[in-house]
């Protein structure tokens, strides 16, 4: 391939249906909910969360939203990209963001059909109750979104940072 020639990349899908215009209430109770959910906690530490849960759902749209607002917020490519491996890569997160990362994979698989005890007692030694309520309904919002943009098939790469806060 000559350095004139542009690589033909697959063709986007298409979403399914547009559950936000379709369901607007649904879509307004969540925002409401998604922003109720950010209080209190470190911005960062929330995105990496959004990351993680996302990647777990293969959430391709979340994926896209999620890894540009943490780069506007000055997270590092390098972190972002560690995160798939954080278990490997422990060593470029806080113990704090490490236990918010285990709870977001505990919740979000349930495997098991329960958050196993020492995970969640680990993040409760890094958080204080109020903030790891306020984790907790943080994983659960993206856990939803997650839902509705797999089973929508909404069609990641169009988002900018910061468009939908």
């Amino acid at each position: 391939m000559t350095t004139e020639e542009t690589p033909r990349y697959a063709p986007e899908h298409s979403p399914r249906l547009d559950w936000a215009q379709l369901a607007p209430e649904v879509y307004k109770a969540m925002a409401r909910l998604d922003a109720a959910s950010r209080q209190g906690l470190d911005p960062t530490l929330l995105e990496l969360v959004k990351i993680r849960a996302s990647q777990l759902n293969h959430c391709a749209f979340c994926l896209d939203m999620h890894t540009k607002d943490a780069l506007a917020a000055g997270e590092s490519v390098e972190r972002i990209i560690q995160l798939g491996a954080w278990e490997e890569s422990r060593h470029f997160y806080t113990e704090k963001e490490l236990a918010a990362i285990e709870l977001t994979e505990a919740v979000t698989v349930l495997t098991d059909g329960f958050v196993p005890d020492e995970v969640y007692e680990r993040a409760a030694k890094q958080f204080e109750e109020a903030e790891l309520a306020q984790l907790i309904a943080a994983i659960t919002v993206i856990n939803a979104w997650n839902r509705f943009a797999v089973s929508t098939r909404m069609v990641p790469g169009h988002y900018a940072a910061g468009q939908r806060k």
